[in-house]
């Protein structure tokens, strides 16, 4: 069974993916937690998945490559990979392996970067998820439903780790008016 958990930034998903591997630790199943090295906002992340505000977080492999997951995760049941967008399209590879091989994978991550480009990686996946579930956040602007991530920095780059020192949530107006 493969599970999506998408959004912009500041949705909550690494919260419900925090949720659904204590779900899972209640189980009999084992479970590994991975995440892309290159993803780590602040000290606590490292080795780590933590929500933005820092207050819930989870152990986890740091992995440099995504074949990496493969070795590392032939002994667990459930496979539980975060910030997903970061790592490359051969993601939905490993993913249907594992599935393929009967294992539960929980897959987090970006949909969409700071102009609404969608994150390939991530819609390759959720074309073979058995679940997508895509949250939103609060518009950082109008209070309204936000569904993208807007840089509020001068970066031309696409990929440029941060958190709210770089990105707020906005809504579709928000994103247009205030560019």
């Amino acid at each position: 069974m493969i599970e999506v958990i998408t959004g912009p930034m500041f949705s909550g998903k690494t919260g419900e993916l925090i949720k659904r591997i204590n779900q899972v630790k209640e189980s009999d199943l084992k479970h590994i937690v991975f995440k892309p090295e290159i993803e780590s906002r602040n000290e606590a992340e490292v080795n780590a998945i933590a929500t933005h505000d820092k207050n819930n977080s989870y152990p986890a492999k740091m992995v440099k490559d995504i074949f990496d997951v493969l070795d590392l995760s032939a002994k667990f049941d459930v496979v539980v990979i975060d910030e997903a967008q970061f790592f490359s399209y051969n993601l939905y590879k490993i993913v249907a392996f594992l599935d393929a091989m009967g294992k539960r994978i929980i897959v987090s991550g970006l949909d969409m970067d700071y102009i609404k480009e969608p994150f390939d990686t991530m819609a390759k996946v959720m074309a073979i998820a058995d679940n997508v579930t895509k949250l939103v956040a609060v518009c950082d602007i109008c209070g309204s439903s936000a569904r993208y991530s807007k840089r509020i920095i001068y970066e031309k780059e696409r990929v440029l780790i941060g958190s709210s020192d770089k990105y707020i949530a906005s809504c579709t107006k928000c994103f247009i008016d205030e560019k």
